[in-house]
């Protein structure tokens, strides 16, 4: 029962305490166009292009972290579903920016407080991918395969990161050590997301 209080406070204090960031970035104009049925091709192609940046770099630099706290990560890779995705709208990755890590050399709760943020935009694409599908006629066969997460295992895959993860801040009382890197990474994204996409 006392596991079970902790894991709902932490998880209260994540939402709470990012929230302020996340509406700000939810309402960048390339955050609203991707939701919008009036989504363009090129704004699409624009917006998987910097998720590319933020996916990859969190591959790269922040999982290696991690990688003792979440058992799962291996399941949860997706640049390559990106790449797919360019690909079939045959515009090339770039070679990717890391706008999350910058060179920095994060503690493990700090890190985890990062993936947080970028595991949990995978609800926010099944979101995406309702609209993509009608809007673009792409699919999770075709051009939508990044937005199509984990497809019917999304929610569970989501709650068995967040178990770990606050199993994790309990263990190791790093709360608010995870809030500060959740906050970071939403105003990292932002702020990658702000600088790098065309108005």
């Amino acid at each position: 029962m006392e596991n079970h209080t902790a894991i709902q406070t932490v998880a209260d204090k994540l939402r709470t305490e990012t929230a302020t960031l996340h509406t700000q970035l939810e309402e960048l104009p390339i955050s609203k166009a991707i939701i919008s049925p009036d989504i363009s091709i090129g704004r699409y192609g624009t917006y998987l292009s910097l998720m590319h940046d933020v996916v990859k770099d969190t591959e790269d630099n922040i999982m290696p972290v991690i990688s003792d706290i979440i058992a799962d990560l291996g399941i949860r890779k997706k640049t390559h579903l990106i790449q797919d995705d360019l690909k079939y709208l045959n515009r090339p990755a770039n070679d990717a920016k890391y706008p999350i890590s910058t060179g920095e050399t994060f503690t493990p709760a700090f890190a985890l407080g990062i993936y947080y943020v970028v595991e949990g935009s995978s609800l926010g694409g099944r979101v995406i991918l309702k609209n993509i599908k009608p809007a673009l006629k792409l699919d999770e066969n075709g051009g939508a395969r990044y937005f199509a997460g984990y497809g019917a295992t999304t929610g569970s895959t989501w709650r068995n990161f967040i178990m770990m993860m606050e199993a994790y801040a309990s263990e190791t009382n790093s709360a608010e050590e995870i809030v500060a890197g959740a906050n970071y990474a939403f105003g990292a994204i932002k702020k990658h997301l702000e600088e790098n996409s065309v108005q």
